[in-house]
Parts: C-alpha cells; structure tokens; sequence
C-alpha cells in the first residue's frame, strides 16, 4: 500500500469515525440520554432491534442531521432508496457510510 493510499484510508477512517461521534449524540438527544445508556451505539447498532426507533424519531434524526449537515446529507432521500425489509435492519453503520460519503462528495 502507497503512502498515499494509506493517508486515504486513515482519512476515511477519521471522517467516519468523526461522523459516528455526531450521529451517536444526536440518537442520544433522539431517544434520550437514560435509555442511551443501556445501549452501545456504535456501526453494528442497528436502528430498529437495538434502539427501537419509531418513525416519528427517524424523523426527528432526520431533521437533525439536515441542521448539522444541511443540503449535504439527505435522509430521507436514503430511506426512500431502500425496501422496507432493508429499512428495517438499518444500522447506525450504514448511515454513517452514507453520510461520510456525502461529506466527501460535496
């Protein structure tokens, strides 16, 4: 691996890892700090077996991720691209993929 290729991945690994950190304190401010606590969020955390959300939370994620990323980042956008079994399973990993690819596009 070049010097160049390994600068690309550990950036990569910073923004996601920067980008984790965000999501991790917006869900806690979504779903509240005391029951944040008996949970570990991290990229295998999934939205609906480990952290219950119901849509009315989605959608106050989603509000908070458009006034922290602004037009960047489209949630809803994102869950409309996905079938509702897909939906379903989401992780905590899987949108911050998203996100820090669209940091990156913009």
């Amino acid at each position: 691996m070049s010097s160049t290729e390994l600068t690309d991945v550990v950036g990569d690994y910073a923004a996601e890892s920067a980008v984790l950190t965000t999501v991790r304190h917006m869900l806690v401010e979504v779903i509240g700090e005391d029951y944040a606590l008996a949970v570990d969020i991290d990229m295998d955390t999934s939205f609906n077996r480990d952290l219950e959300l119901e849509s009315i939370e989605f959608v106050t994620l989603s509000a908070k991720l458009r006034e922290h990323y602004g037009n960047t980042v489209n949630f809803a956008a994102f869950l409309g691209d996905k079938e509702v079994a897909e939906v379903a399973e989401l992780t905590v990993g899987e949108l911050v993929t998203y996100i820090s690819g669209c940091v990156a596009r913009d």
